[in-house]
Parts: C-alpha cells; structure tokens; sequence
C-alpha cells in the first residue's frame, strides 16, 4: 500500500498540535487530480484556525493550507487539462495543503513554467494573488498613486510593495526598526509601526494622504487608524485578522462592524469589501498564470523567509509566530 504523510490538528491549541499521521495515499474522485507536493505556503490564516474556533472555520480534526505546487500524479475519472507529470500551482477549495499528496479539482490546477522554484511558485498562489486582487479588483490602482501597506516586510506585504511597483505607485509601509532598509530596498518609504505614529508619519510625509491602504492587521482601532491616513477618494482594502494572534478571535466582528461603518460614511473615501481571491474561476486561473509568467521571466522575485521541511510544520508554525521574519514561510517536501 502507498502512503503519504500529513499533518492533522486534531484539537485548537498551540504549535504543539500540528501532529503528523502516515496514512494511504488519497485516490482522486471524478474531475480531480492527485499531486505530489514540492511546496506548501504557511499563513496566518493558518495560525488562527490552529488556535481558534468561529463560524465558519474548519471543524477538528482537519489539515490546514490553502496554496500548493507540486506535480500531478494521478488522474480521476473525467479530469482534464492537464497530465500526468505536470507540475502545477493551485489555491485549495478547502484546507489540505499541508500533506504529501493531495487530491484538488482539476480546475484549480495552473500550470508552472518549466526552471521554476516550487517554493518561489507557492509564493504566487496565495501571497502574490492576493495582493493582485487587492491591489487592482479591492482598490483599483492606477499609476502614480500613493499606497500605505500595513505588514510590509511579510509575505503579502512584499508582494504588495513588488506589484505596485510594476504598477508605478507610491509606496509606504509599516514594519518593525530592524526591516526598514529591507523595505526600502523594496522601494517603499518605511514607517516604524512601533516607535511611530503612522497616521501622523503619513500625513507629514505626503501632505494630505494616501490613495490606498492595504491592511492584514483588523481591529476597529486599526481599521479607523488606517481610514485616517486616506486623502479623498481614498480606499481602505482590509483582507486580514492577523491581530486575533495579540486581541483574539473577537477582531473579527469588531473589524466587520468598523468595515461596514466606515463604508457608509460620505466624506469621498470608502471602505469597500475586499474580494474573493478565488473567484470567479476566470479571474483567477488567468490571474495565477500571469502571475507566474511574471516569475518566470523575472519580473518578480519572491521574498521567501525559510525552507522547511513539510513534516516540522509545527517550527514553521512557531517561526512564524515568532515574528520578524521577512517575506513567505514555505514547507518543502522530502526529495
């Protein structure tokens, strides 16, 4: 019998939950694929379903991970588009990334150009899709805009900072003392999110204001923070919970509540509701191929902050919460 590893979180808790089971290697069902994982993306999506439970969040016991690349297998009755010993990139449906084989529609699947790093190629699935989205489908940038990035230095964050550069905005973004040149190097202005005041920071540093401000942090206090540091037009693109990790899981209605005030709000700057990274299917199969090619050809380069192996997801898991890291955290699988 063929097996495979995952790992399971079998209960919320600490990194110490991420266990690993061995088990027989899944079998596609009708219009899916099998992949052998090369690569599998680590997020704080990932931490808080680990340490939290909330409407809608996946019931224990699951395997956690949305974005993978790795090379097709198997195929099951009926899927098509792709072969046996491709190498693709998909955005799961579910959770799942995190094992060594995985079964996902066959729909899902965007092929990688040939020479390409897995783990640089995950990088595009989840991070730098997200970023696309929020940056053109969320607020709808145009050239020679300002943007301020909340979480410059992490994964989405530099994905943020590179595609707006390709796009000619103006950029700014928060992040700790010790990233500050990183995030120059980037081609951002920096903001000491600690030591600074970045409402005040942008505002003197631009005069009256940004055009869009891309937040992963939440909270109400954030989010209104945030709103302030638009000029009028503005947009608020907020796409994440990542100060459930400090506040808990109560972030969440708080910064929908904030969301929805902020939006009805008349004073020409709006808070609009960020998009579905996945959807429609179009979108986003062109979205990741092109993202893809971009990689390729070397238009961007991934910022990853550490290989390891798929098996010690749980010291990913603590790097991550650790804090500081810069750029993608990406597990790998045995070779």
């Amino acid at each position: 019998m063929d097996v495979h590893r995952r790992v399971v979180i079998e209960h919320r808790g600490g990194p110490d939950v991420l266990k690993v089971v061995e088990e027989a290697v899944p079998l596609p069902g009708p219009g899916e694929i099998r992949v052998r994982t090369l690569a599998a993306g680590v997020s704080n999506h990932d931490l808080m379903l680990r340490r939290s439970s909330f409407p809608g969040f996946p019931k224990v016991p699951f395997t956690p991970g949305v974005d993978v690349v790795g090379v097709v297998d198997a195929l099951g009755e009926g899927a098509g588009g792709v072969a046996e010993g491709d190498t693709v990139a998909a955005l799961l449906p579910g959770e799942g990334g995190y094992a060594e084989s995985v079964c996902l529609p066959a729909g899902q699947a965007v092929a990688v150009p040939h020479g390409v790093d897995p783990a640089e190629a995950v990088c595009m699935v989840a991070n730098y899709l997200t970023a696309h989205a929020m940056l053109h489908r969320g607020a709808q940038v145009v050239h020679g805009e300002r943007i301020l990035v909340h979480g410059a230095a992490g994964g989405v964050g530099t994905a943020l900072l590179q595609l707006g550069g390709l796009g000619g905005l103006e950029r700014y973004g928060t992040a700790s003392a010790g990233n500050h040149a990183f995030v120059e190097a980037l081609g951002a202005t920096p903001i000491d999110y600690r030591g600074e005041d970045f409402v005040e920071r942008i505002r003197s540093l631009t005069g009256d204001g940004v055009d869009a401000v891309f937040d992963p942090i939440g909270g109400a206090r954030q989010l209104r923070r945030s709103y302030r540091t638009l000029r009028k037009g503005g947009r608020l693109v907020w796409f994440g919970v990542a100060a459930t990790a400090s506040s808990g899981i109560g972030v969440i209605p708080s910064s929908l509540a904030m969301r929805l005030l902020l939006s009805l709000l008349p004073d020409g700057r709006r808070a609009p509701m960020p998009p579905n990274v996945g959807k429609p299917q179009d979108w986003y199969r062109e979205t990741l191929a092109l993202l893809l090619g971009d990689l390729s050809g070397g238009l961007l380069a991934p910022v990853i902050a550490d290989r390891i192996p798929l098996v010690e997801a749980a010291r990913a898991h603590e790097v991550l919460e650790a804090g500081g890291h810069r750029g993608k955290i990406v597990l790998v699988a045995a070779s």
